[in-house]
């Protein structure tokens, strides 16, 4: 995943006051202050999960930051589940299956697949920067990704229902729930920079990217089995198979949400000094001054451009591969 420090742009002065004492120690007394401190200043009671600690009370401290950024991690873990099974591996050959048995030529599967997630991520990628502002503006960005999980989930399940020759209906399935995944993300990786010190967040960031490829794997490899093998485990056929892989992911998803939910708390509220009837207008504004003040920096143009290719130059290929 790609962060960017929200202050990237104001030099080391102000970077320096983000976290406490972060001086890039790894000894575990100075790093412990340093979480203790760096959790004390994210939150103010009741929200803050160590607000009934004593300052020198720094080994439930740790504690407390090392359960937070589990739960985090484990969202990852969670929703990974829908890129490996739903998106790479078992919903590009259902939808070919789909649109062959509506009578139409095979070459049209791979090009409505295509036209199917592409106008998913297009329609993200517009809405993005209006969700981006609704949360700060709004707060409670844990009910936003409530919302997306709840949206990914449901969508999937009912992949289910999607009867033979059905491709419209799949289209429309699959765009929906990619939408939950990518929505969810969004506003699931805005929490990472106030759950970890500034010595962490490298580290935690990577650690959750981890996590997210062991979980999805591990389904992955079950499903597989199940699809392969469906007497093993007392299932009818493939096809049956493939559509009990599809509500395995969405109970995944959901199950291994919980811990996000329970224990990583709500960050504060950056509110916009306008209206709610201009937020629209808002999240643009701040799109363009973004891309406006990134101009500054050269190497971060570059890095940014060559991540973007990287990056949809591999989702593509997952995704079009078994299409």
């Amino acid at each position: 995943m790609l962060m960017i420090p929200h202050d990237w742009w104001r030099g080391k002065d102000a970077r320096q006051g983000c976290a406490a004492g972060a001086h890039g120690t790894h000894a575990r007394g100075p790093r412990t202050h340093e979480r203790l401190a760096f959790l004390r200043s994210r939150w103010e009671p009741p929200d803050n999960p160590i607000s009934a600690l004593r300052r020198s009370d720094t080994t439930n401290a740790d504690r407390a930051y090392k359960r937070i950024i589990n739960a985090w991690c484990m969202y990852d873990w969670a929703n990974s589940a829908f890129a490996t099974t739903v998106m790479a591996a078992l919903f590009p050959p259902f939808y070919r299956s789909l649109v062959i048995g509506a009578g139409l030529p095979e070459k049209n599967a791979t090009a409505y697949w295509g036209y199917t997630s592409a106008s998913a991520l297009l329609l993200m990628a517009v809405l993005s920067p209006l969700l981006g502002a609704i949360g700060d503006h709004t707060g409670g960005k844990k009910r936003y990704v409530a919302f997306f999980v709840a949206v990914g989930v449901a969508a999937t399940a009912l992949l289910t229902t999607i009867g033979e020759g059905e491709w419209l209906k799949g289209s429309v399935m699959c765009a929906v729930a990619a939408m939950g995944f990518a929505g969810s993300i969004l506003f699931y990786e805005s929490f990472l920079p106030h759950i970890a010190t500034r010595g962490d967040i490298d580290q935690v960031s990577a650690r959750g990217y981890a996590t997210g490829y062991v979980g999805g794997g591990l389904l992955l490899v079950v499903n597989m089995l199940w699809v392969w093998h469906p007497d093993w485990f007392g299932m009818p056929d493939q096809a049956f198979a493939v559509r009990a892989s599809f509500v395995s992911v969405a109970v995944w998803w959901a199950l291994f949400s919980i811990p996000f939910f329970r224990r990583v708390p709500e960050p504060p509220v950056a509110r916009l000094e306008v209206p709610r009837h201009r937020l629209v207008g808002a999240g643009f504004v701040r799109l363009v001054a973004t891309f406006r003040e990134i101009r500054r920096y050269k190497q971060l143009i570059i890095f940014l451009v060559a991540f973007w290719i990287y990056s949809d130059g591999i989702g593509t290929m997952l995704r079009m591969a078994t299409a």
